[in-house]
């Protein structure tokens, strides 16, 4: 049986593709009918009232699929709710003036449609490239104010090209400069090739894979080999997955999946002596937003917004691939579909495993000696490829109470070669007569907290040094001020390393065992600075970027940042638009928007692949417990903690 916040089933998939073709006639196109694309197809969550009555014994809530159909003969996209409980469309609506997500489908298609037009094979030719086996075809989506004005009204992609070097060798190291296709994505045709000409292609090295390097570059730099570093737990993980609820030290919460976010965590909650009390609701990242901060003819259009536009969890791969998760690890499978509505699974799509992490706490006695406790924390992750870059997003609770989230960026980076002598001002030489593009990476974490309780306030916090005076001779005096967030003007909020700005979720109905209100500690990490023109278009689509903490009351239909639709959007439909009402958010139930990311000034060292980028920010009780809550933590035994070395040496 299903629990209500689990991700839908390959049957459900099934079944609501079945009720949209038999009540709405959604059929997957026929040759070269010009039919339906299932954008996507996600759990229609239920509410925390729903929750909570089903969770007390109440009726379970109905099965529900919230649904995105793109008619491709007339460019229409449409939204719908289908009841799996009731087998019937509950709505399907009419959505004018947006474009649904992008689909893997199409990414596919237009690369099978781009290398067969007789105008591209030309303009390889021209550059010497005529073996089409070895030439990649990567299709952008557009912002509707670069997108070319005589084709607004269509479905646009845009493409970028690249020539492998040779069968299995890096897809991104030749970039082809000057080549570009505009495609209307419905029809699947090529509406133009623009050809400048380009500059000719340099001399690079830009391959990873040990076997394509030249033996000249490893021959170099001979490291030598690690030896075995094996991690074990020999009486089995100490957590418990039943199905999608996940239980540790304390922590329980729910994992859940779908197209857009990929992973999501719901329920969050710790057992504090025979009380279980919530934390948070629902986490996850609501957007991802990727300007290519480069004016120039081959990147001016390089601005992603991977979650709205293409969606993590249709970029999700299985961890199956390779070493990415170390010791005893249980996974979870995901179910998706294609835009013919059928499922797919993609194994091994979360990992789940514990994860030393060196000295939880610890005292050193003169008289009782020394204690020392090792911190255990537990990881659970997915990895996105999205193009060119891997993201890897990590969630990890700790047994003190905290919870990190933490992102690293690897993968490959888009290359331009320049010609000799020109100047490059927007990027970084990477080889031979070759640059990278500066770009930004800006994540948005939505945090629909409640701590013990739904209804919260979000507090700033801030420190001050007092000046020196009678009662501060020596001005030393260090004081904190906390200011409540009332509205949603005073809940749009800047970093401040200078007052070392944070924000506190506080339950101002709850008093703990001191005579002060439990919360938990939004601490800032990664945040960096929009470093845009407000008249920018990548701002007007986006205003989330402006700021790195947005706080607004929960909605239901308020869940994307940038707005549902940003594929081809010209103007910010989300948090831009809600906060202009100005909303209480005071003692009621709160949404947090965290805005972080990676300032990408490239260098030489990150080609020609990437060592991973890594931005955190953490959630921190606050006076949620009384004291140290990991006081009870139980000791490592000392004969597991080291072995004795059999090697000589110093």
């Amino acid at each position: 049986m299903h629990h209500p916040l689990d991700p839908l089933s390959a049957d459900e998939f099934t079944a609501v593709t079945a009720i949209l073709g038999r009540e709405r006639g959604v059929r997957p196109a026929d040759g070269d009918d010009l039919g339906w694309r299932i954008a996507s197809v996600a759990l229609l969550e239920p509410t925390k009232t729903e929750l909570a009555e089903f969770d007390a014994g109440g009726p379970t809530p109905a099965r529900r699929a919230e649904v995105i159909c793109l008619q491709r003969a007339t460019n229409t996209t449409y939204k719908g709710v289908v009841s799996l409980s009731d087998d019937r469309v509950e709505s399907f609506d009419h959505i004018p003036g947006v474009q649904a997500n992008f689909t893997v489908d199409e990414f596919l298609e237009c690369d099978e449609l781009v290398r067969k037009h007789p105008d591209f094979i030309a303009a390889l030719a021209k550059r010497g490239i005529t073996d089409m086996d070895l030439v990649f075809v990567d299709t952008w989506t557009y912002g509707d104010a670069v997108a070319p004005p005589e084709y607004r009204d269509r479905r646009l992609g845009w493409t970028d090209t690249w020539r492998k070097g040779g069968p299995g060798q890096n897809p991104y190291a030749h970039f082809v400069s000057g080549l570009h296709c505009v495609i209307d994505v419905n029809a699947m045709e090529v509406l133009r090739v623009e050809d400048n000409g380009g500059v000719d292609e340099p001399d690079v090295m830009g391959e990873y894979v040990p076997r394509h390097i030249p033996e000249r570059i490893r021959a170099a730099s001979r490291r030598e080999p690690l030896k075995p570093l094996h991690l074990t737990q020999p009486e089995g993980v100490s957590f418990r997955l039943d199905g999608n609820l996940l239980e540790w030290q304390n922590w329980s919460l729910r994992i859940g999946f779908n197209h857009r976010e990929g992973m999501t965590l719901h329920t969050i909650s710790y057992r504090d002596g025979e009380r279980n009390r919530s934390v948070a609701h629902r986490i996850s990242l609501a957007e991802m937003i990727v300007p290519y901060r480069d004016p120039s003819e081959d990147h001016y259009r390089r601005t992603a917004f991977d979650i709205g536009e293409w969606g993590l969890g249709f970029m999700t791969t299985s961890l199956e691939l390779g070493c990415d998760c170390l010791g005893e690890i249980r996974y979870l499978d995901a179910v998706l579909h294609n835009s013919k509505g059928e499922p797919y699974t993609i194994s091994n799509a979360i990992c789940i495993h514990e994860e030393d992490n060196a000295v939880l706490w610890k005292h050193v006695d003169h008289d009782a000696g020394a204690e020392v406790r090792r911190m255990r924390r537990l990881t659970i992750s997915f990895h996105v490829t999205v193009a060119n870059y891997e993201y890897l997003v990590y969630w990890r609770l700790y047994q003190d109470g905290n919870i990190e989230c933490e992102t690293r960026a690897t993968g490959l980076m888009v290359t331009t070669p320049v010609a000799e002598g020109r100047p490059h001002p927007n990027g970084t030489l990477v080889d031979g007569h070759t640059y990278a593009p500066f770009h930004q990476h800006f994540l948005v974490a939505r945090l629909d907290m409640d701590v013990d309780g739904t209804d919260n306030t979000v507090v700033m916090s801030e420190s001050y040094a007092e000046p020196i005076g009678a009662d501060n001779p020596y001005g030393l005096s260090l004081v904190l001020h906390d200011v409540p967030l009332r509205t949603e003007s005073e809940g749009k909020q800047d970093v401040n390393f200078a007052t070392q700005r944070s924000w506190k979720v506080v339950n101002t109905n709850v008093v703990n065992g001191l005579g002060t209100h439990p919360a938990y500690k939004l601490v800032p990490g990664g945040a960096i600075p929009m470093m845009l023109d407000t008249a920018s278009p990548v701002f007007q689509r986006a205003n989330v970027i402006g700021h790195t903490l947005w706080v607004t009351p929960n909605h239901p239909d308020e869940r994307w940042p940038a707005g549902e639709f940003v594929n081809q959007s010209a103007r910010d439909a989300g948090l831009g638009e809600w906060t202009k009402a100005d909303r209480r958010i005071e003692n009621t139930d709160v949404v947090l928007w965290y805005v972080f990311g990676i300032h990408h000034i490239t260098r030489p060292e990150d080609w020609p692949v990437m060592p991973v980028d890594v931005v955190s920010f953490w959630l921190k009780p606050f006076g949620f417990f009384d004291r140290n809550p990991a006081l009870d933590v139980v000791g490592t035994p000392p004969d597991t903690c080291h072995t004795e070395s059999t090697s000589a040496g110093h």
